[in-house]
């Protein structure tokens, strides 16, 4: 099935548990990779799975993000590639569903409740003037 790829979940590449010279993020972009494509059909949307340099939660990694066009973008921490990965999918299920991608914690999968490093609201660019409030 070829699905054009509306949302993205990004991995950093750069993180390091402590004391080691490990980088984890390439093994949890190939596990997931692997995962949300075993999820088939259960994925109502395609997401384009990548890696980036740093996302700031060297403290607590590895970081992974969501991202969809016109949605909050949530940025997880402590995610570990042997043990989060059915977190990831479920969360990825959940917010393939949300139509603008905002969703409680009691709503986020397992680990996924308690690791949540930032949530962003879209944006939303306004090209004209206009004395009316944007919320």
């Amino acid at each position: 099935m070829n699905r054009k790829s509306t949302h993205q979940i990004t991995v950093c590449t750069s993180c390091r548990h402590k004391d080691q010279s490990c980088r984890p993020g390439y093994d949890l972009i190939l596990k997931l990779r692997d995962a949300i494509a075993a999820a088939g059909d259960a994925i109502p949307e395609e997401f384009e799975i990548s890696g980036t340099a740093c996302m700031a939660g060297c403290n607590r990694p590895c970081t992974v993000a969501y991202f969809g066009s016109r949605k909050a973008t949530y940025l997880f921490g402590d995610i570990d590639p042997d043990q989060d990965i059915d977190d990831l999918v479920n969360f990825a299920k959940t917010y393939a569903f949300l139509n603008d991608g905002w969703c409680s914690s009691v709503d986020r999968p397992g680990k996924l409740r308690k690791s949540t490093l930032a949530r962003v609201p879209a944006s939303i660019i306004a090209f004209e003037a206009t004395p009316e409030l944007v919320q």
